[in-house]
């Protein structure tokens, strides 16, 4: 039982390797998991007969498989807090011309499960599911100001740095919080991306704590200038999902 573990595990940690890469070679595979390269092998060999990951003919090298798609849509289908925020987040997008997000916690960091790219046409991320330090986003912030242990897991992790404007320390991190809680929802400029700012609050579960985020992101120079005024909108928009508390 201990050794079936061990491999589920293993090709765990393959999948996770894979999603950080564009491609990768068996003998890259076994570096970065740690592991000979024939176990390598028989690892990415499983996780090809069943759709997770496949080989790419040309090169030899492995990618993640559409299998993982299918199987990531059918979550998010299945995803009741996304079924009951789309209206919502499409009304957000309505008013404020933004791109708007919905993240979840996991581990010290955010997860972007739903993205409604701004009517201004002007793509500002790369994909829905995209991984994110919390105190480098609105939305971590939004979240670890009503969530002690997600913040207590950032903490853990350390605050390194993604440009010259993101926090990195723990003092910093707890004074943002503190004023997250004041204004009852996060900004953040600069912090993940130059360029690119946002604004968050929190979506509360029963018990009060912070479960979800969703923010508005855009051009940093539009937050200059109306920061204040999308921050009411995205508090507004969050109470409407939390209910009333």
């Amino acid at each position: 039982m201990a050794r079936t573990l061990h491999s589920v595990a293993s090709a765990l940690d393959v999948l996770d390797v894979l999603a950080a890469h564009e491609e990768l070679g068996v003998s890259a595979v076994a570096r970065e998991v740690g592991v000979a390269k024939s176990s390598a092998h028989r690892l990415l060999t499983t996780l090809v007969g069943h759709g997770l990951v496949e080989q790419n003919p040309e090169t030899g090298h492995y990618r993640l498989g559409m299998r993982l798609y299918e199987l990531g849509h059918q979550a998010m289908t299945g995803n009741r807090l996304r079924a009951v925020a789309l209206p919502v987040l499409a009304e957000l997008r309505r008013r404020s011309g933004l791109t708007v997000q919905l993240a979840v916690p996991d581990g010290g960091d955010v997860l972007y499960t739903e993205r409604l790219e701004t009517t201004l046409g002007v793509t500002l991320m790369q994909q829905t599911g995209l991984r994110l330090p919390a105190h480098t986003t609105s939305s971590g912030k939004a979240i670890a100001a009503y969530n002690p242990a997600f913040a207590d897991a950032r903490r853990r992790l350390g605050f390194p740095a993604r440009t010259p404007s993101t926090l990195t320390s723990a003092e910093e991190f707890d004074r943002v919080l503190e004023e997250t809680r004041r204004q009852h929802g996060a900004l953040s400029y600069d912090e993940a991306r130059v360029g690119i700012s946002s604004c968050a609050a929190p979506l509360h579960g029963p018990a009060g704590e912070a479960i979800a985020a969703v923010s508005l992101v855009g051009p940093t120079e539009a937050f200059r200038q109306q920061g204040g005024h999308y921050l009411q909108l995205v508090v507004a928009a969050a109470r409407t999902l939390s209910g009333p508390r």
